[in-house]
């Protein structure tokens, strides 16, 4: 993750700055896509977020999830628009152990008010672990952000 060390904006999320949440998470772009509204985002499963079974505690795996689908919205609209959660749909299809993990998320449809999004998580091996859809409030980043959003031109849109 590259941070800018003075206002804490990482620079391959469009300066967005980076919340502490998602440096627990372990949160790193790996691939983003403006043009499909595509994002994948590495996190760490690390030893502490397990429960007593050694598998990683699933409100933890849906905040990764969450932390993909609401990034998908940020770089479709290249910054211009950020988003809260409304709601959140989880179907958690395996158990999840330790390791490295990757959130995949797209933008199934955005809106002036609301977006729609969904997102899978997927162990090393390509294993699709959790599957989710978000229905997500719009909002301008700038205004959202309180001035923390980059100053980005409109585009053609």
């Amino acid at each position: 993750m590259t941070q800018d060390a003075e206002t804490g904006a990482d620079p391959d999320l469009l300066g967005m700055p980076m919340p502490p949440c998602a440096r627990l998470l372990g949160w790193r772009l790996i691939e983003q896509d403006p043009d499909a509204g595509r994002i994948r985002v590495g996190f760490e499963g690390r030893p502490e977020f397990c429960n007593p079974a050694g598998l990683i505690q699933g409100g933890l795996l849906a905040a990764m999830l969450d932390d993909t689908m609401g990034p998908a919205l940020v770089v479709a609209s290249r910054g211009r628009l950020y988003c809260t959660t409304i709601d959140m749909n989880v179907s958690y299809l395996a158990p999840v152990r330790p390791g490295p993990l990757e959130g995949r998320a797209r933008v199934v449809e955005a809106g002036r008010t609301i977006a729609f999004l969904e997102g899978e998580l997927v162990d090393a091996e390509g294993r699709v672990l959790l599957r989710a859809t978000s229905s997500a409030r719009v909002l301008e980043a700038a205004r959202a952000l309180g001035g923390g959003a980059p100053a980005v031109q409109p585009g053609p849109d």
